[in-house]
């Protein structure tokens, strides 16, 4: 086990990471915005799992790929960007017309919300670049094996995550709350979700123009 005061100094950067303002947070804000506090915590959780596999591949080295291989990540990176693309082009699409009602979308299940937040995560390759750059900076090797440290730090970075990420889906389903007193709630909730899904996609895939054209 890495000495408790490496420990101590990657949680705290760990949690300032995720309470820093970026993707994750915003794709947690748009399910919640959408879907309520249930919505949040299930985007939360599929966040967290699809953390785990990101944390399983650097244990095992497979991260190293996305490293090594500008095509792998390349590749991954604009999967992801179309799937936020695509769920949020659903919530534009299905912006309820009709007053007081509810949006299809905010509807959605707890397990599909989930399904969809754990493919979000897995198809993000920063997040393994991420746990390849700086797992390695706190791992001693003369404190015992290696594998070991990183499953723990990565568990650490993950579990962080959770108190961080629900704290963005209070603050985001209270403004849904204050969305549901309009006459035209779905419809606002609707755009505000499908607005900043789309502009996460847009956004990568901006800037994953920039870097390969520019």
């Amino acid at each position: 086990m890495p000495p408790l005061e490496n420990l101590l100094a990657f949680t705290v950067a760990a949690l300032i990471m995720n309470l820093s303002p970026g993707p994750s947070n915003l794709y947690v804000m748009a399910r919640s915005i959408s879907a309520g506090v249930r919505g949040g915590l299930a985007a939360v959780l599929g966040l967290a799992v699809g953390s785990l596999f990101h944390v399983a591949a650097a244990v095992l080295g497979l991260s190293a790929l996305f490293a090594y291989s500008p095509l792998a990540y390349t590749v991954l990176k604009l999967i992801g960007a179309a799937y936020l693309l695509y769920l949020g082009i659903a919530y534009l699409r299905n912006a309820s017309t009709d007053t007081g009602s509810q949006s299809p979308l905010a509807a959605e299940t707890f397990g599909k919300i989930f399904r969809q937040s754990v493919m979000v995560e897995l198809t993000n390759p920063k997040t393994a670049l991420f746990f390849l750059a700086l797992l390695p900076q706190f791992v001693v090797p003369e404190a015992g094996p290696t594998a070991p440290q990183f499953l723990l730090l990565g568990l650490i970075v993950t579990v962080s995550a959770i108190p961080c990420d629900l704290f963005v889906t209070v603050f985001a389903s209270k403004t849904a709350n204050w969305l549901q007193a309009h006459p035209s709630a779905g419809a606002i909730q609707d755009r505000a979700a499908g607005s900043i899904l789309t502009g996460l996609g847009a956004y990568i895939l901006l800037a994953e123009g920039r870097q390969q054209f520019g």
